[in-house]
């Protein structure tokens, strides 16, 4: 009942989060349009990807919640990823598009009314802090979440840069912070951008969870009846469910038997965080024993 509660809170707190960055987004355009700031205007696409990541993330979470069918066995939860992938990869295009904006100002600087840019800032600072707040306790729950959490978390520095830089240009003329606070602003964008791009890559790739394949073949084969254990595949369906399939040799025993060593791979493997085992039980049956099967 707890979970349920927390989960609609959750999305709850989303929705309204995304209408806030969203009226954000349209004021920091015209705010970085009238201004000329260029670091308000990369905060605006920021804002907008905040935007687009909240509802990515939404849709994705709804999605997700759907039951399995004879269509999708596993579920939807690789909704979830697909939108990881494509919140992350859009991080990374935007920080790259305003590196080279920033390349631009540093070369043609333009003059930039302090006074509407300092307003439009503060305004998105207190927006964006609001947002984060609002998500900072349920950022654990799933890679999507996460992701969409990260978005505003790095937005809230980004509004806290622009805020000093329109400080810094308005008391000291310094021109040149305004594509500076752009080039931190991308720097970090792309590295929390590239994070979440790996780890969705890993998915979408089945690329193996983090498991010590050795230790797991030592605890399967140390169960009673057991010969060797090998022809592991790993893989995750989402961010928290990993499932693991295996080839066992026994002697050649009744099904009772055979069940219980199925039951004991099974509660074994749950402490490396396995969520669902399929094994394959065989007798003299491979000729490689190895945890990888090349062939």
């Amino acid at each position: 009942m707890g979970h349920h509660h927390s989960h609609g809170a959750m999305k709850s707190r989303m929705v309204f989060s995304i209408i806030l960055n969203f009226v954000i987004t349209i004021a920091e355009v015209i705010g970085g349009i009238l201004s000329g700031s260029l670091a308000l205007l990369s905060d605006s696409l920021h804002n907008f990807s905040d935007a687009m990541s909240l509802l990515a993330s939404y849709i994705a979470i709804r999605i997700g919640e759907r039951e399995k069918n004879e269509k999708y066995t596993f579920g939807y939860k690789r909704a979830e990823i697909l939108v990881a992938f494509v919140n992350s990869a859009v991080l990374v295009g935007v920080a790259l598009f305003l590196l080279v904006e920033a390349y631009k100002r540093f070369r043609d600087p333009n003059p930039i009314d302090t006074g509407l840019m300092l307003v439009v800032a503060v305004i998105g600072l207190l927006a964006n802090l609001l947002s984060v707040l609002l998500l900072h306790e349920h950022a654990h729950e799933s890679i999507n979440v996460r992701s969409a959490y990260l978005h505003l978390v790095s937005d809230t520095l980004s509004s806290v840069a622009v805020v000093a830089g329109g400080l810094a240009i308005r008391y000291y003329d310094l021109v040149w912070i305004d594509p500076l606070v752009t080039v931190f602003i991308s720097l970090y964008i792309l590295r929390e951008g590239y994070e979440i791009l790996k780890e969705s890559v890993e998915v979408l790739m089945e690329a193996s969870p983090e498991l010590d394949f050795d230790a797991i073949k030592a605890e399967i084969e140390s169960i009673p009846g057991v010969k060797n254990a090998h022809h592991f595949h790993a893989w995750r369906i989402g961010e928290k469910e990993i499932h693991f399939e295996c080839h066992v040799e026994v002697n050649d025993m009744p099904v009772s038997e055979a069940q219980r060593i199925i039951d004991e791979v099974e509660e074994r493997l749950r402490k490396y965080g396995v969520t669902h085992v399929t094994v394959q039980l065989e007798v003299n049956r491979c000729g490689d024993d190895g945890v990888i099967c090349r062939s």
